[in-house]
């Protein structure tokens, strides 16, 4: 079993973004800036948007951090949005999700504008995906891609099984991984709550990736001897032995699987900070895309 080292790789990332940005310094040219909408107080939000910002701080990305308490009214965040799309010191942006229930989240994400979406949720850049025209991939799957990419796995003629068909992970992600690609290539099923004989057919993937937010969910008996096995999920759980009173777990039984597997992801410290190097990836890329 060899662990894919999520945090490590980012690392790796993260320096050559630091690189990058270091010549862009010397050639006079201008710095990235990522801004993030943050609204309410959900500690999963608020940490990971705090993770992004400290990601442009070490990089050396300009950061703007905009935040509304829960009962922003929605017409309040849509003028925002159009403000930083009309803002030309700002390179990319992202609204963090999720919304509170009063505002409308494919609204306030229609509304971006594509060329600062580094997020890659807009439907211009999802269609752009599906089509493989340049444009921003969504951070986690450009992430997790990213993550089997550095690591060497091989993807060609391997059956890949993702549980979870969300927007933001699974469906793009499956597309990713059937593309005629390296990585890619692969015989993709997208399970989701009604897949029958579930069990069974993970038990037969080469690579299986859990993205659907319930903790522990993937056992060993849904696993095959030798296969890839990426954790998307991240659930805080109370946990009294732990300062916070909480821990972070994903949706694979971790100590269960791991002994079967040819390589895991943990959680955390495995798919999180990928999705983090791929925002970042994204922002300097919308930054070249306009040519300054």
């Amino acid at each position: 079993m060899q662990l894919l080292d999520g945090k490590a790789t980012a690392m790796q990332i993260r320096e050559e973004l630091a690189q990058a940005v270091k010549q862009r310094k010397q050639d006079g040219k201008k710095i990235p800036h990522l801004a993030a909408i943050l609204v309410g107080n959900d500690g999963g939000s608020i940490t990971y948007v705090n993770a992004k910002v400290k990601a442009c701080e070490e990089i050396g990305f300009e950061s703007t951090l905009i935040r509304y308490d829960d009962s922003v009214p929605e017409e309040i965040l849509l003028g925002k949005v159009h403000s930083l799309n009309e803002d030309k010191s700002i390179d990319g942006f992202i609204v963090q999700l999720p919304l509170p229930a009063h505002i409308d989240e494919l609204k306030i994400t229609q509304a971006i504008d594509p060329k600062k979406d580094v997020d890659g949720f807009h439907p211009t850049n999802l269609g752009n995906m599906i089509l493989n025209i340049p444009g921003f991939v969504s951070a986690t799957p450009a992430g997790i891609v990213e993550l089997i990419a550095r690591n060497g796995i091989d993807t060609e003629g391997k059956n890949c099984v993702i549980i979870g068909r969300s927007n933001i992970v699974g469906t793009p992600l499956s597309i990713l991984l059937g593309r005629n690609a390296n990585p890619g290539n692969c015989t993709v099923t997208l399970a989701h709550s009604k897949t029958e004989n579930l069990a069974e057919i993970c038990s037969k993937a080469d690579i299986l990736i859990a993205a659907i937010g319930q903790p522990g969910f993937v056992t060993a008996e849904m696993v095959k001897e030798g296969a890839v096995v990426i954790d998307v999920g991240t659930t805080r759980v109370d946990d009294a032995s732990k300062p916070k009173g909480w821990k972070l777990v994903g949706d694979v039984n971790f100590e269960e699987v791991a002994p079967k597997t040819s390589f895991i992801s943990p959680v955390p410290g495995g798919v999180g900070p990928m999705t983090i190097a791929s925002l970042m990836m994204n922002t300097l890329k919308a930054m070249e895309l306009k040519g300054k």
